[in-house]
């Protein structure tokens, strides 16, 4: 059989490429010809999920070996599950391919070690690994653990060696990682949320009060207006786009794609609409001025679910770029003007007229006035024509018989500014009456297959598990902690569920110092530590380059790859005394002392880190749950062991800080309390399973629990079903919250498999299990008017029924709380209500403001020429002194994804390999004919901070854009190039990109700064 390279591409996204996936890529013609025995014949079956992106697809993996007779079980063919309710079945190219991932060539097979100086690995066995990292670790932490501060508050901190867990691992993995952490004291705790979506977090809670996808992947086909900005959801989540098309097709929705690139999103469009990278507020805010100046809002949902009516301070102010409360020394806000006027008992004041001049709708209205189209034109590039097309198609939606959604990505997030986009965007969604609604909502499109865990988890420096803030040092007691971390209500009926923050932290303190941590002792509230400031990825790197920093451990994650100036981060893994790689496969970060040509030219001799290479599972190899970005915790199962001498991840951090226990034990050492008395429960101690782990987070009763009239609801020891029966006096022990009725005394939740949806709008209510309490859509409240009943018979998510709240999904909502009492649907918010107006959650405004990247091409800000950047970004000196200017970089370019490679895991992959075998560069014709650059051509694109060198690919898919009177060019560079792995040796595109961030989130700034480019040969 002879086929086309095409025709090869579609058998591989059929599955199967994973089966003869070497002859396919070496000798297609031959392979296909082959009798292949029928795929199930003796084999297993094993439900899993995609390890990849955030979709979460269903897999069957299918293993061969019979263990009764010692032969090993092995995977030998991969295919989509067609029972899953998001992909049905379906699998991308990197799905399809995954089991050349599973099979990879380049799977580590036992620990390695590399000594200080030397140019090669040498085999250790696991002892020796796990032993000298122990002592390695405790050495480290002795010399510089941190009892207490220079004010002699009690802190407990250790900095010095850092802690990246990947944003695959199971929950259950990033639990025990957590536990063991905080347990040593660790503040340098991070995961690959910070360097993608964490903007989302901060956006989203500030807003809605969680921070995470409104809706879920199937909801997509009941929207009428779907609005792809900030992303490229084909390209980079094909399976669950097919819910857009979806939309389009059965919905007649329309679908408009808004970005630098014509991109594959694009390709589907109805419309697609370019515009500069970076000028994104300024498109929204000008969205949001049309809608206010043409009157196309939706009011009564505005007002009983928004802020728009509450009172502000007359302090609040704006001028010229700054918000009331600047500091110009420390570069920050008093944000004690970013409040409501209350009355005499503390709530706040309105005005359901929308007449008062301080009302929230007035000052937004004042705000947004300078964005009219053609300022918009001006800044962003974006055509007046286009640009009012969006406002006339978002306008529709303002009607109750028609919803809007919005899906972003990294686009949004990894900007100076990228909270503020997101911001901006909810606030449209609030002012048409999109949020809590089918087929709308702000829908956060995860880059990752567990990066919405993690995040839930609490890999992060300054929190803990579930959205709780791990206590600063000026916080020197539990009651001054829970009495600033509880909000009291700005209403007297509000729901205010976060008022419930003493029993969501004490019950998290018992699950890990369980009897250790009592009443008496403040439930070990020292044993925390205590955080001076975040030690987020670009702090550690600035930490790692000052020499402050002396250990690093790098749990599935390339941090030389993954934070931005590659350079300064080869730097600063260079003056480490160890660090520890994690992972199923060979890293860039594994092997940043090694010389690998113009990729990274090094000499090994004149690095003395101390590196340990250790193998571990991969997805396929364990049991666990990972979360979708629908906030579905999806239960996978294990399809055969991890190869060679790999262990799993569980079992190596719990042999690492058993070893360290036991060190402290023999020999002493500083604070060893917390590491003494971590519940640590597990039936093999060095192995915990997932299971356990599982059962940990839900959490139990640690005595009996009993009901108002005293009946026993719970018996002691008893799994917990719902996070309203912890309590804050030490009868619950719950480790995650709002995971809190995932493993109930019924059983795991996390692995129900039915399909059904009797709704028909997509709600598959018993498939896996969606935090909070299984509710698919967040508040859904906000989806019946003030009576209770549906705004859209059509669409019922929820409605009140007389005596309780019913419907297609679980109510976002108390349940039993009757519409009369007036509370408001965004129950997380002390309010009740979505904000329009931000109170004192976001360190860079209340509203947002359109700030140029810090590398602009134009130099200058239209609209406020003294503030130019987002003034309260942190940029540390020597980032900011790398700094380039337009003058010699004079383009503008931007990281993008690719369909066919997943970051830096897929070049271990043959079959992604061969899909996308050279490393390339996107650039447009007219920039092409202006540097003489043809098809083809190896190029090199430089920065202030280093360059790269890649093939040309010469496109019309990238528009000139005239940016405030000039032509601004725009190169677009795909991120999943390194020098590891079966793929060509390329360079990481991290070479470029700036040391800054997000002001909230300090997500590097990825999607916009500036290069040159220029031809190398033909």
């Amino acid at each position: 059989m002879l086929f086309n390279r095409r025709q090869f591409f579609k058998i591989c996204a059929g599955g199967m490429a994973g089966t003869t996936v070497a002859a396919l890529g070496l000798a297609p013609n031959v392979a296909l010809a082959q009798t292949r025995e029928y795929k199930l014949l003796k084999s297993k079956e094993t439900r899993n999920n995609c390890t990849y992106c955030s979709v979460g697809c269903g897999m069957l993996l299918y293993s061969r070996g019979d263990e009764a007779k010692n032969v090993v079980s092995s995977i030998f063919h991969v295919e989509g599950d067609p029972d899953h309710p998001v992909s049905r079945g379906s699998l991308c190219p990197k799905g399809a391919g995954v089991l050349d991932y599973i099979k990879s060539e380049t799977r580590l097979k036992y620990p390695e070690y590399r000594a200080p100086g030397s140019d090669k690995w040498q085999r250790i066995s696991w002892d020796e690994a796990v032993d000298r990292i122990a002592r390695l670790m405790k050495e480290d932490r002795d010399k510089n653990f941190v009892e207490k501060n220079k004010q002699g508050n009690t802190v407990n901190r250790w900095t010095t060696t850092g802690w990246l867990v990947t944003s695959a691992a199971s929950n259950e993995t990033g639990w025990l990682a957590f536990k063991i952490a905080r347990a040593l004291g660790m503040l340098s705790l991070e995961t690959q949320a910070r360097v993608c979506h964490g903007p989302s977090v901060s956006s989203l809670a500030a807003t809605f009060g969680r921070g995470a996808m409104t809706n879920n992947w199937n909801d997509i086909k009941n929207a009428n207006v779907i609005i792809v900005m900030g992303g490229n959801a084909a390209e980079a989540h094909p399976v669950g786009f097919k819910w857009a098309m979806e939309a389009k097709v059965n919905n007649g929705a329309e679908l408009i794609a808004i970005d630098p690139r014509y991109q594959r999103t694009a390709s589907v469009s109805d419309l697609y609409v370019p515009i500069r990278t970076g000028s994104d507020i300024t498109f929204l805010l000008g969205v949001i001025n049309y809608l206010i100046t043409h009157n196309e809002v939706n009011f009564d949902y505005l007002i009983q679910n928004s802020n728009a009516s509450l009172l502000i301070k007359d302090e609040f102010t704006f001028n010229d770029g700054l918000f009331s409360g600047f500091d110009e020394n420390s570069h920050k806000y008093d944000q004690s003007s970013w409040t409501y006027q209350t009355d005499a008992n503390g709530f706040a004041l309105r005005d359901n007229t929308l007449t008062h001049p301080r009302c929230v709708w007035n000052l937004l209205k004042e705000h947004v006035k300078r964005y009219t189209p053609e300022v918009v034109n001006n800044i962003t590039g974006t055509s007046i024509d286009h640009f009012l097309h969006v406002c006339r198609s978002l306008a529709s939606t303002k009607t109750n018989d028609r919803a809007a959604t919005f899906l972003y990505a990294l686009g949004w997030t990894q900007h100076s500014y990228g909270t503020q986009i997101i911001r901006s965007a909810a606030m449209i969604q609030l002012i048409l009456g999109n949020i809590g609604v089918m087929g709308g909502g702000i829908n956060a499109l995860r880059g990752h297959s567990n990066i919405q865990g993690l995040t839930d988890v609490g890999l992060l420096s300054n929190r803990l598990p579930a959205y709780l803030d791990l206590p600063k040092e000026s916080q020197i007691s539990l009651e001054q902690y829970l009495a600033e971390k509880t909000p009291k209500p700005f209403g007297p009926t509000e729901v205010n569920y976060w008022g419930n923050y003493p029993k969501f932290f004490v019950s998290f303190m018992k699950s890990m110092y369980g009897d250790k941590a009592t009443k008496e002792n403040a439930f070990r509230f020292d044993w925390l530590p205590k955080w001076d400031k975040t030690y987020d990825v670009l702090q550690f790197a600035k930490m790692m380059r000052d020499g402050d920093a002396n250990g690093f451990i790098c749990q599935g994650f390339n941090p030389l790859a993954s934070f931005p100036d590659k350079n300064t981060v080869r730097e600063g893994l260079s003056k480490l005394k160890f660090l520890v790689s994690i992972d199923p496969l060979l890293t860039e970060t594994a092997e940043f002392w090694q010389n690998h040509g113009e990729s990274n030219d090094v000499d090994p001799s004149t690095i003395q880190t101390e590196v340990f290479k250790l193998p571990s599972n991969c997805f396929a190899e364990e049991n666990g749950t990972i979360v979708n970005s629908s906030r579905w915790l999806q239960w996978h199962w294990a399809a055969a062991k991890a190869p060679f001498d790999a262990l799993n991840d569980p079992e190596i951090l719990a042999r690492i800080f058993l070893r360290m226990k036991e060190l402290y034990q023999e020999e002493g050492g500083v604070f060893d309390a917390p590491i003494q008395n971590l519940v640590w429960d597990y039936k093999i101690a060095e192995d915990p399973s997932a299971e356990e782990l599982a059962k940990d987070y839900n959490g139990k009763a640690l005595e009996d629990l009993t009901d108002a009239t005293g009946n026993v609801i719970l018996k002691k020891g008893q799994q917990l079903s719902s996070f309203a029966q912890l309590t804050a006096d030490g009868k619950t022990a719950c480790g995650i919250w709002i995971f809190c009725g995932s493993w109930t005394e019924a059983g795991n939740q996390m692995a129900r498999r039915d399909p059904s949806d009797p709704s028909g709008k997509g709600v598959h209510s018993g498939w896996a299990w969606s935090w909070p309490l299984n509710r698919r859509v967040l508040y859904n409240r906000a989806s019946a008017d003030a009576n209770g009943q549906p705004l859209d018979p059509n669409r019922v998510l929820v409605k009140w029924d007389g005596s309780s709240w019913v419907g297609n999904d679980i109510p976002d909502f108390t349940a039993t709380l009757p519409p009369s009492k007036g509370a408001g649907a965004f129950i997380m918010n002390n309010d009740g209500l979505g904000g329009l107006f931000c109170l004192n959650r976001l360190v860079d405004g209340p509203f947002p403001e359109h700030y140029e990247p810090f590398e602009s091409p134009i130099g200058t800000n239209p609209l406020h020429p003294n503030q130019v950047t987002n003034p309260a970004t942190r940029v540390f000196p020597e980032d900011l002194a790398r700094l380039g200017k337009a003058d010699k970089f004079p383009y503008v370019a931007t990281t993008y994804s690719l369909t066919e490679h997943f970051h830096f895991w897929t070049q271990h992959s043959l079959i992604n390999v061969i899909a996308q075998p050279e490393q390339f560069i996107e650039i447009s014709e007219s920039l092409a004919k202006q540097k003489g650059i043809a098809l083809g051509d190896l190029v090199e694109v430089s920065s202030n901070r280093g360059s790269i060198k890649a093939k040309a690919v010469v496109t019309k898919r990238i528009p000139t854009l005239t940016i405030n009177g000039q032509e601004v060019e725009t190169v677009g560079v795909p991120i999943t190039w390194g020098f590891t792995g079966l793929i060509k040796k390329g360079f990481l595109i991290n070479a470029l990109t700036p040391s800054l961030g997000d002001a909230n989130s300090q997500t590097p700034e990825y999607k916009s700064f500036l290069v040159n480019i220029e031809k190398i040969s033909a």
